[in-house]
């Protein structure tokens, strides 16, 4: 769990300013999630490197949280994330993945939306709006590692 909060706290501190608050995956209970078999690490060179939470909804698997260390970014590791969980979702049997994010994190919003996400909702909150974003995964092949 240590690792899992460490690489989620280096990955959001960047957007504690533009959110106006922590981020709400750097106060999660990654020791709960680990429990529920919600959280999944990556490793490379026997390092933890990124981090994935998702869980099981009715009709869908719902992203809560993706993170790679700064050190490890802009390398495809997030890519390569992103299909882990579109591929854990069509073996659970789901049509969609859904994520929520902060308006403000332009940068996450625009890779989701190159990743085939297109926004369905924005939720405001008390400090940012938050969207929520889809991805349909029976009529979309995974993307391509750049």
């Amino acid at each position: 769990m240590g690792n899992i909060a460490a690489i989620v706290d280096k990955a959001y501190t960047r957007w504690i300013a533009a959110v106006g608050r922590r981020p709400r995956p750097m106060d999660d209970d990654y020791e709960a999630r680990c429990a529920k078999g919600q959280a999944w690490l990556l490793e490379a060179d026997s390092k933890s490197i990124g981090v994935v939470i998702i869980e099981d909804m009715e009709e869908y698997l719902f992203l809560h949280n993706i993170a790679v260390a700064p050190d490890a970014q802009h390398r495809g590791f997030g890519r390569c994330l992103m299909r882990f969980v579109e591929e854990e979702a069509r073996r659970r049997g789901y049509r969609e993945v859904k994520l929520t994010t902060a308006v403000v994190m332009q940068q996450n919003v625009e890779l989701y939306l190159r990743l085939g996400y297109s926004i369905t909702g924005r939720e405001p909150t008390a400090t940012v709006d938050r969207l929520w974003m889809t991805k349909r995964l029976d009529d979309v092949s995974p993307p391509k590692v750049d």
